[in-house]
């Protein structure tokens, strides 16, 4: 079994804890070179976490002969040009999410790992961890019986941002969208996940703040492949804060949160069953193991980009309006 060795493009903070540490602690894994455009960052990143090459170019990473593969964990915006560059020099991709600003960007993503012959992989890394995979499991064996309708919703209070020094989440020409694309991407991408794809796409997105130029509300109806209705809202000027998906069947419902740390919770006729299922330490490590284990034959990692295709494409749809509204404004 080989170790393979990767290479990361963009050491900021999601790094940091969320999914660096997983690429030294998986089997048969290793962290070997990272990239920043800033040097002394990279340098500082490098020494902090025992890696033993650092480069502020991101060419020179991927042409590094000891990088096996390429995880890219910049803003959306450059998602593509750095797929395009690792995918030619035939080193598999990992990139984040989401996975690019629109659907056509990511197919010109997929055509180009494609032509190389790599894999190309999305950071939709709840589709590994122990609490998702129980959710759906709870599904396939018919713990609710047949699924007939989903509700997803998400509210927080308005973010204080400074006017002046906005996030790159909620800028739509590097992030695609506001925080409904950022955050939005990962309920939508488990409700694939578990319930197939989905084939039909309403959706209504707002500004009610004026706080920054995306969009900060959001509802959509949604039909699967499958015939299952759905709605969502995601509502980033409310009272409160409250993340609660529930998918209601013929014999029960199943609720879980996407980014709380709330039990899944199944009811029935018997009454509620609760699963209190921890998150791993490093979120994403249980996906990056994923990657090495196809990468070496042994597995499938299910963040395909195929995948990440289909949110990106619910995405446009929920937005195509808001959007199209704001380039005659702009």
């Amino acid at each position: 079994m080989r170790t393979i060795r990767w290479g990361i493009i963009g050491v900021g903070d999601v790094t940091e804890i969320k999914s660096g540490p997983g690429f030294r602690k998986a089997r048969n894994s290793a962290l070997v070179a990272v990239m920043r455009r800033d040097g002394a960052k990279a340098a500082d990143y490098a020494r902090r976490h025992g890696v033993p090459r650092w480069y502020d170019e991101a060419a020179a990473l991927v042409h590094d002969p000891a990088v096996d593969a390429v995880y890219i964990a910049t803003p959306p915006h450059v998602h593509r040009q750095y797929t395009e560059l690792a995918a030619a020099a035939r080193k598999p991709v990992y990139v984040e999410k989401p996975m690019a600003r629109t659907a056509d960007e990511c197919r010109a993503m997929i055509a180009a790992c494609a032509a190389h012959g790599v894999p190309l992989w999305v950071a939709y890394y709840r589709r590994a961890q122990p609490r998702y995979l129980k959710v759906k499991s709870l599904l396939d064996s018919g713990a609710i019986g047949d699924v007939r309708s989903v509700h997803a919703e998400l509210y927080q209070p308005p973010a204080a941002f400074d006017p002046a020094r906005l996030p790159w989440r909620v800028i739509p020409e590097i992030a695609g969208g506001g925080l409904f694309v950022d955050l939005a991407s990962h309920t939508l991408d488990l409700l694939d996940y578990f319930l197939g794809p989905i084939r039909r796409v309403q959706g209504i997105a707002v500004n009610q703040m004026g706080l920054y130029p995306a969009e900060d509300h959001v509802v959509t109806a949604i039909e699967f492949e499958s015939g299952v209705p759905g709605t969502g809202v995601w509502c980033f000027t409310a009272d409160r804060d409250a993340d609660e998906t529930t998918i209601t069947g013929t014999r029960g419902r199943i609720t879980f949160a996407t980014f709380a740390e709330a039990p899944v919770r199944v009811f029935t006729s018997s009454g509620c069953e609760e699963f209190v299922i921890p998150r791993p330490e490093h979120v994403q490590q249980p996906l990056i193991q994923t990657m090495v284990d196809e990468l070496n034959g042994e597995g499938v990692c299910p963040a395909t980009a195929e995948a990440g295709l289909r949110t990106a494409a619910v995405i446009d749809h929920a937005l195509w309006e808001y959007r199209a509204a704001s380039q005659k404004t702009s």
